[in-house]
């Protein structure tokens, strides 16, 4: 049995097209725009499969997508569908958990994302994706660290006075 031919309004056709042409798209986009294209024609499933180099059940799970969401659902991929993630939660809890509250073993004043990897058996780039996504930078002093030289305080009267000097600090009133 063939489904029958795709309705799809002209704008969304001008759409489909642009994205069955483009090289900058990702390649699941271009395949289902195109697959949805040749639907529009009214070609066969498996036809369609053919043509795409893709199967006739991903085929129609695009024309399921498309006629529920349009344009917009093209290249979205179903829910359950793709990659599990390989990381258990308590890796990640306890890379996160090592980063904000331990420093490195080999003196270092920060973690790095090959360190912080070694540490828990995982790549350095899943260390980074986990530091990305919960905003985290290991690398960087939130704090200020007030020198304990004890000529600090002359040193800074000098340099402020200098950067007055020079225009760079406004002059302060009272001072």
């Amino acid at each position: 049995m063939t489904a029958p031919a795709l309705r799809v309004t002209p704008k969304q056709r001008a759409e489909l097209e642009r994205m069955a042409r483009s090289s900058s798209l990702p390649h699941r986009v271009v395949v289902q725009a195109s697959a949805l294209l040749c639907a529009a024609e009214g070609m066969a499933n498996e036809a369609i499969a053919r043509e795409c180099s893709t199967t006739p059940d991903t085929v129609r799970r695009s024309r399921d997508r498309f006629e529920e969401g349009g344009v917009d659902a093209v290249g979205s991929i179903g829910p359950g569908r793709g990659r599990k993630p390989s990381i258990p939660q308590a890796t990640i809890d306890a890379i996160v958990d090592d980063t904000l509250h331990t420093i490195p073993d080999d003196d270092s004043t920060a973690w790095s994302t090959r360190t912080m990897g070694d540490r828990h058996g995982v790549g350095k780039d899943t260390v980074a994706r986990i530091w990305q996504a919960r905003s985290l930078r290991p690398w960087r002093v939130d704090t200020f660290k007030l020198s304990n030289d004890p000529r600090f305080e002359a040193k800074l009267v000098d340099v402020v006075g200098l950067l007055r000097q020079i225009g760079a600090l406004p002059a302060m009133a009272g001072a």
